[in-house]
């Protein structure tokens, strides 16, 4: 028969394998959320790129065309589902900003500061290797950047819904 302190600490191993796999489940639906956003994200922002660079425009406003684009899409991906859910439309996009708004923003933020402090990229051509370079770090750091938002999104209880 247990005696009371082994059942304790029976009790609060299993209570500790619980709390992993919580974190566990949490970390694997951040990482889920966050490559989400940034295939949004990432998509707006690399058509903003280059429509910016064939229409010749200048650094800010590219990046300004960027930014918008990435936000439309990276809100589009996570709105697109919940309508076909039969969200309305209103409440699907306070859903998905309420959920992933802060994440694009983080991930929008340091995806632009690392194509502005990589020299060459802001004024590289399309055919260039350094822009892809950039727009590949610069997705890089802005899902890095992303994770923890989400993360601790997730573990406050503000869920994605993909």
């Amino acid at each position: 028969m247990e005696n009371h302190s082994e059942h304790t600490m029976h009790a609060q191993h299993n209570m500790d394998i619980h709390a992993r796999q919580e974190n566990n489940n949490n970390f694997v639906l951040a990482l889920s959320a966050t490559l989400h956003c940034l295939i949004g994200c990432g998509i707006g922002e690399v058509v903003g790129m280059i429509i910016g660079n064939v229409l010749n425009m200048n650094m800010l406003d590219t990046t300004i065309l960027s930014v918008i684009l990435g936000f439309i899409a990276g809100l589009s991906l996570g709105v697109l589902p919940l309508l076909k859910a039969k969200f309305t439309f209103r409440n699907a996009l306070k859903t998905v900003l309420i959920a992933e708004g802060l994440s694009i923003a983080v991930m929008e933020a340091f995806e632009v500061m690392t194509q502005w402090m990589i020299p060459g990229v802001m004024e590289a051509h399309l055919t260039d290797w350094i822009f892809w370079v950039g727009m590949l770090a610069a997705l890089v750091v802005g899902f890095i950047a992303a994770l923890p938002v989400n993360y601790i999104m997730i573990k406050r209880g503000v869920r994605h819904q993909h």
